[in-house]
């Protein structure tokens, strides 16, 4: 394996060691993919899981608020259907009749409107619950802007830990060989090479298990980013650097920003305004609805046998060729004038009266060969009502107090709210001065164990040291190197929960 790794430049710069041997336990990897943080937040808007769940709640807000509008417009049912009924013989009272076979269709169209006091606040309410929705939003991608950056800070912390482990090992080395030559020179005991031994195995075992530290923060990184790395972590180089400044922010002011923009505090404001016009609404139960509708219908009947409707209908004609028949001759014997001349004819009948005329049997069949839209229309129906409730059991007046207490509990958390957001911002600003005094201080000590090392060295190699001295120096430099940098990385880390308190960016 060959690895490069990549150096952080602080604003509080880590002193090199000097020239020492590259370790090959854990050998540098050429990069073969750079993420900066800017990156790496990019990637995660687009792909975060948690952050998309999020995102998903803005299309079913922006539809509620056109629900709530679409309340004032009628809605409009349109409905249809077929059916058949079959032969038999049906029973109206005590009377009964043979039926004949026969499909039909109808078609109904709606209109229906209704006007209440939830119909008329329903809109500023849904507007607000738009607006605490995208304020969730907003909320959500400031805290995936905090998750990422403070992941993105460890595993950087993790990549320059490393980095300090692997100066570690060479070191050792360095001293190792060092008594090696003055054992051989009779300058050393045997002691002395065992211990600078097991120095150096020790270092070896805290290079992996930093190397393996690194790669896991990577690989968390990219989980949280939701993606999967291009590459073999290893060979992926977090580019950033961090800078270590003197923070310049007032905490009065902070506190100022966070409670005009912490979109957490602003979405539970908007849900408390949605609840208050919640009030309104159920206050309005009480008065009159207003409902209106209006529709039109029609339908198709059709007998599927031919000869038995001409059959069922044979005996209404041959009565009203009777009746003209009978006319004819009263007619006649008053001497009234004006004697139906065919009266088999305008029956529809043939010469004989036993039958239809072909004429009249094609009329019938063309009639009844309606299914399924030559329609009957029906005629048009319309109403306009008013409603008032009297007594419902007092479930307007439990809805009532329901939205009271959903109120009064929205106000409850909107104050709530408010007094975490102010002591999140106020920790998180001691956080911060806290790390950048905790940086000066660990600067101190690690220059001071540098010195330690270095005295310690001088003092071995001319013989008025001991080899545990130098491993004592060794140790002291290792962890005021990892100091310094737990203290610059929590210095960047409280930066950037600092910005989450407040709820946006600050540098």
């Amino acid at each position: 394996m060959h690895r490069r790794h990549l150096l952080l430049i602080l604003g509080l710069p880590i002193a090199r060691v000097a020239a020492a041997q590259d370790s090959t336990l854990v050998p540098r990897l050429e990069p073969r993919a750079t993420l900066t943080l800017s990156d790496a937040l990019s990637q995660a808007q687009a792909h975060s899981p948690a952050y998309r769940q999020t995102l998903n709640n803005a299309g079913p807000a922006r539809w509620a608020v056109r629900n709530a509008y679409g309340q004032f417009l009628p809605s409009l049912q349109v409905s249809g259907g077929v059916n058949y009924t079959g032969s038999g013989v049906s029973q109206f009272g005590a009377f009964f009749q043979q039926t004949l076979p026969f499909v039909g269709s109808n078609y109904q169209i709606g209109l229906q409107m209704q006007l209440d006091g939830r119909t008329l606040t329903g809109p500023s309410q849904q507007k607000a619950l738009e607006r605490a929705t995208s304020q969730e939003i907003q909320d959500a991608g400031v805290g995936l802007r905090a998750d990422i950056t403070i992941q993105y800070l460890t595993a950087v912390a993790a990549a320059a830990a490393t980095d300090v482990a692997r100066h570690q090992v060479d070191r050792n080395g360095e001293f190792l060989k060092l008594a090696r030559a003055r054992y051989q020179v009779g300058q050393a005991t045997l002691l002395d090479v065992k211990q600078a031994e097991a120095t150096r195995g020790t270092s070896e075992v805290a290079l992996l298990q930093a190397y393996q530290a690194e790669n896991e923060s990577k690989l968390e990184l990219f989980r949280r980013m939701g993606v999967v790395a291009p590459v073999s972590v290893g060979e992926v180089s977090l580019a950033d650097s961090f800078p270590v400044t003197e923070p310049t922010l007032k905490l009065p002011e902070l506190l100022q920003l966070a409670e005009e923009e912490n979109p957490s505090l602003r979405a539970l404001e908007e849900r408390r305004t949605a609840a208050h016009v919640g009030v309104r609404a159920a206050r309005s139960e009480f008065f009159p609805q207003l409902r209106a509708q209006a529709g039109w219908s029609g339908f198709t009947q059709q007998y599927t046998n031919e000869a038995g409707l001409i059959g069922q209908q044979l005996p209404t004609a041959q009565a009203q060729a009777s009746q003209c028949q009978f006319e004819n001759q009263v007619r006649t014997g008053l001497n009234l004038g004006g004697q139906v001349s065919d009266c088999f004819g305008v029956a529809g009948l043939d010469p004989t009266g036993s039958a239809f005329s072909n004429a009249a049997r094609q009329a019938i069949v063309s009639r009844n060969n309606n299914f399924p839209v030559d329609f009957t229309a029906q005629p048009f129906q319309a109403s306009l009502s008013i409603s008032l409730p009297i007594f419902t059991g007092f479930g307007r007046s439990l809805r009532l107090a329901q939205a009271r207490a959903a109120r009064e509990d929205a106000d409850e958390s909107v104050r709530a709210q408010g007094l975490q957001v102010r002591a999140n911002v106020e920790a998180r600003f001691l956080e911060l001065e806290t790390g950048y005094r905790a940086i000066g201080v660990q600067e101190l000590s690690r220059a001071a164990a540098r010195e330690q090392l270095r005295l310690a060295q001088n003092r071995y190699r001319v013989g008025l040291g001991t080899a545990l001295d130098v491993t004592d120096g060794q140790n002291a430099v290792l962890r005021a190197e990892n100091d310094y940098i737990s203290a610059v990385y929590d210095y960047h880390r409280a930066f950037a929960a600092l910005e989450a308190a407040v709820g946006r960016p600050l540098r």
